[in-house]
């Protein structure tokens, strides 16, 4: 079901974060213009009604280079009817932590969580928003989403265990191929790409469409993890208001999603997290 053929609704209001640091300003540049060209879409279309965004710079000096593309964008945003802001000056606070600078303090319908490297299609938001208006039950949404190749990124997850996080990120191709069953179980390849499935256990942090009285409810994300594995936790504990779901007719590109070939800091900031998400959620091993 596309959103087209959904009943009318009530348009909705939306608000959106982004956080960034060390930004690559061109990419940031395509992912705002792609937003405001699918909330001008679904305000056309009566999804939305009042849409704001806020970019959180995690860094204690200003760029003047981000704060120029702001002001350029800020000028199309109000053109229409779009309220785009940047927070900075805070420091380096961590992923979850400068969402929930924004998330505590909302007070709309829906919230989107959105990575900086991410292109969004025309009818995105007004899939989204439709498919949620007529499912009250659903409280969390999740795209089809694609590599900028044209090649699938799963971004929907079964609970992993310690030997498919290693297979996935560390593990050479030969070796992924004895157990592309298992991974391709862990990411629910299995998912039909015709219609929506429901009760999906955990969502990628990339592009999270959440009812905001539902994010609010469980208080955002986690703010002891500083980097990875804050949107596996979100995902688990935000299962106590509602199911989450994977809509394949809201499609997104994402540009990132290698997070082990980020080099040696990375790794070791996705360790970390991780061990925390395992003492928070219980260890499986194999």
């Amino acid at each position: 079901m596309t959103a087209s053929s959904l009943p009318a609704q009530a348009p909705s209001s939306l608000s959106v974060s982004v956080v960034v640091y060390r930004p690559d300003l061109a990419v940031l540049e395509q992912t705002l213009e792609t937003l405001l060209a699918s909330a001008v879409e679904a305000q056309r279309r009566k999804a939305l009604s009042s849409v704001s965004v806020c970019v959180v710079h995690n860094a204690l000096a200003p760029n003047p280079a981000l704060t120029g593309l702001m002001v350029r964008m800020g000028d199309s945003a109000r053109e229409a009817g779009i309220n785009l802001e940047l927070q900075e000056g805070h420091g380096n606070v961590g992923y979850g932590r400068g969402h929930n600078r924004v998330i505590r303090h909302i007070h709309s319908d829906y919230h989107l969580i959105l990575n900086p490297d991410v292109v969004l299609g025309a009818a995105t938001l007004m899939e989204g928003l439709g498919f949620m208006a007529a499912h009250p039950d659903i409280i969390a949404l999740s795209p089809a989403v694609d590599y900028p190749d044209g090649s699938k990124q799963y971004v929907c997850k079964r609970f992993p265990s310690v030997l498919d996080f290693v297979l996935r990120g560390f593990a050479p191709r030969r070796i992924k191929a004895w157990f592309a069953q298992r991974l391709a179980r862990y990411e629910m390849r299995d998912l039909p790409e015709d219609q929506a499935s429901t009760d999906i256990p955990i969502i990628s942090g990339c592009f999270m469409l959440f009812r905001t009285p539902a994010l609010q409810a469980v208080q955002g994300f986690d703010e002891r993890y500083f980097l990875y594995f804050e949107d596996f936790d979100l995902s688990l504990r935000v299962h106590s208001q509602g199911a989450l779901a994977y809509l394949p007719t809201m499609h997104i590109q994402h540009l990132g999603g290698h997070s082990a070939r980020k080099g040696l800091r990375h790794i070791a900031m996705f360790v970390r997290s991780g061990i925390r998400f395992y003492n928070t959620h219980g260890w499986r091993f194999f």
